[in-house]
């Protein structure tokens, strides 16, 4: 676990030192390396495509491109995708200061959860930064329906998430999921869990040439009745995953929430959309800082002390 000293965990962090590590992409099948690089305070999380000479693409939602399929970004004539397993595991431990290069367009798959993530951030260190660290309260409901599918953050003293799913399958019908989210739980409870797939839906998306890199070892793939894969790593690992998809893409809002998310049948276009409304909306929140002697925390959020508000 990642340890830090109570009087710092109200500063920005980076990582202590690069490390790398190398997979498939799941649409393209070809192998990329990634290492993930310390970065000054007040960066943020970029990534950088070392294959078109350090071209950069910074996480937010100015830079979206394309959720079909997964989160993709683009800036200076460069993109990169799959970017949302990464991002979640980034932000659900802490890290606000990252820059991630790669050598492909793609964000390799691992195992198809964010947990491999997890332990190479775990494997650098986290560095304490002097600048205070800044997160994004919600104080008025803000909310986005498509369709059928809904998505919200109502007010809280931290970050707590609510997903539903539903699916027309015998194993998916409905499975609910209410976490109050800490490091300690994101990393045991959430991280582990995989992306899953409808083995019809895969075979349609390899005809148009996506999902080639996809097998049994990156995802949960589901037959019309059952699961293919020997195990699932926990009863409701579909809800999990959900709510791993929706920090990372919610992680291109740029700051970490304190609110109450609540998303009923979401996906990336859902919480990339919702992402940049609640940018747009900036009556509906403001920044705080906390001080940096508080020590009574959940997850790097105090508790029961006062914030200083800062200006949007």
């Amino acid at each position: 676990m990642l340890a830090a000293s109570e009087n710092q965990v109200h500063v920005q962090k980076t990582l202590r030192r690069t490390v790398t590590c190398a997979g498939i992409g799941l649409h393209s099948s070809k192998k990329v390396s990634l290492s993930l690089k310390p970065a000054p305070p007040d960066s943020g999380i970029q990534f950088r495509r070392a294959d078109l000479g350090g071209r950069e693409i910074p996480a937010n939602v100015a830079n979206l491109s394309d959720v079909q399929y997964a989160t993709r970004l683009e800036a200076d004539a460069a993109s990169v995708e799959t970017v949302e397993h990464l991002l979640a595991a980034l932000v659900g431990i802490g890290v606000d200061n990252v820059v991630i290069e790669l050598n492909h367009s793609e964000v390799p798959i691992m195992d198809g959860s964010a947990a491999p993530f997890v332990y190479l951030v775990q494997e650098a260190g986290i560095k304490h930064q002097t600048i205070p660290r800044r997160f994004l309260k919600v104080t008025r409901p803000i909310s986005l329906s498509l369709g059928h599918k809904h998505i919200a953050l109502y007010p809280s003293d931290h970050f707590k998430v609510t997903y539903s799913i539903s699916f027309d399958h015998p194993m998916l019908r409905h499975q609910s999921r209410t976490i109050h989210l800490t490091k300690e739980n994101f990393v045991d409870e959430i991280a582990p869990a995989r992306t899953f797939g409808f083995l019809k839906e895969i075979e349609r998306l390899r005809r148009q040439g996506l999902a080639l890199g996809g097998s049994l070892d990156n995802a949960i793939v589901l037959s019309e009745t059952g699961v293919l894969n020997d195990s699932l790593r926990f009863e409701d690992e579909f809800v999990r995953h959900k709510i791993l998809d929706a920090i990372g893409d919610l992680a291109l809002i740029g700051y970490p929430l304190i609110g109450h998310l609540v998303v009923h049948r979401g996906g990336h276009e859902l919480h990339t959309a919702f992402a940049a409304q609640v940018v747009k909306e900036v009556n509906t929140w403001e920044i705080v800082e906390f001080p940096a002697d508080t020590a009574d925390t959940v997850a790097g959020v105090p508790t029961s002390v006062p914030v200083r508000s800062v200006a949007n």
